[in-house]
């Protein structure tokens, strides 16, 4: 559930646009971990600014690793998605906070990913996974066509598992 303030007094064109916005904003959080899910460049892609940056320093240093912030969008491409796409791996977004002005939006929320070396995710004996919690926290812009994350900044909350799974 996301909860984002609607004046009472706002017109019933404003509430929806407030509704229709929301939306756009927690689906772009969603096209960034479905394509890291699916391996899915174009969704991938979709969620991002062409300007954007992806900051996983702070989780990543919580597990023992340096790992720089990732910017522009094709930086992130190419770091992100060769690392994340091929592995079985899922994420799921809980605890959605949004707050809208005018064309920009702030987003929290926390993303739990599940990982597993690529084929071994399905198998019941692999115990071999890295299970994070993270905490988002990201800045969005209204495109022409939606809503797209400008800046994500990504820090971990709890770790469990085998963190080498994540480096290759």
């Amino acid at each position: 559930m996301t909860l984002i303030t609607i004046p009472k007094n706002a017109s019933t064109e404003a509430k929806l646009q407030a509704l229709v916005d929301e939306n756009q904003i927690v689906d772009a959080i969603h096209r960034y971990t479905a394509g890291l899910d699916f391996g899915d460049a174009d969704l991938l892609e979709s969620a991002l600014t062409e300007d954007a940056t992806v900051d996983l320093s702070l989780a990543m240093a919580k597990i023992g690793y340096e790992f720089p912030p990732l910017t522009p969008r094709s930086t992130i491409m190419g770091g992100l998605l060769p690392a994340v796409g091929p592995l079985d791996t899922s994420h799921r977004i809980s605890n959605v906070r949004v707050a809208i002005t005018g064309d920009t939006a702030t987003l929290t929320c926390y993303a739990q990913a599940q990982h597993y070396l690529p084929g071994h995710g399905p198998k019941p004996e692999e115990t071999r996974q890295a299970l994070m919690m993270n905490r988002y926290q990201a800045e969005l812009v209204r495109s022409r066509d939606s809503w797209r994350i400008q800046t994500l900044l990504i820090d971990n909350a709890w770790f469990s598992g085998d963190p080498t799974i994540l480096i290759g």
